[in-house]
């Protein structure tokens, strides 16, 4: 069964850094992706940004490029976001995302967090 806990969401002033983190259980071996959306209120969850399971290759929002960085500990079965020069428009909930190929079929399969609160103040 797969878990994702999330950590480390909370207030910050305008230009500050926050670092998220997100450990997953169960088996590793199917994992495609993981990575971090957000939902601002009134607003659609959208991507922040990924990390191939396998090769490390990441990806970003335009929104945040230059700003966050995610990482990921393979042994600790852990991705990390960290957040810096956050403006008022980075507040969110961040949810953080595990993609998971299923056996003989192209399909995938999304997990999710339970969410974490980042507040950004002027």
């Amino acid at each position: 069964q797969v878990q994702l806990v999330e950590s480390g969401g909370g207030l910050v002033q305008a230009g500050g850094s926050l670092s998220l983190s997100c450990a997953a259980s169960g088996r590793t071996i199917s994992i495609q992706t993981m990575g971090w959306f957000r939902q601002a209120p009134g607003k659609e969850r959208e991507f922040v940004a990924s990390i191939t399971w396998d090769g490390g290759s990441t990806s970003y929002a335009d929104s945040v490029k230059g700003r966050f960085t995610i990482s990921r500990d393979n042994v600790k079965n852990t991705i990390y976001l960290q957040m810096n020069s956050l403006k008022p428009e980075d507040t969110a909930v961040y949810y953080c995302n595990q993609r998971r190929r299923v056996l003989a079929s192209p399909s995938l399969l999304d997990y999710w967090g339970q969410g974490t609160q980042v507040t950004v103040s002027l």
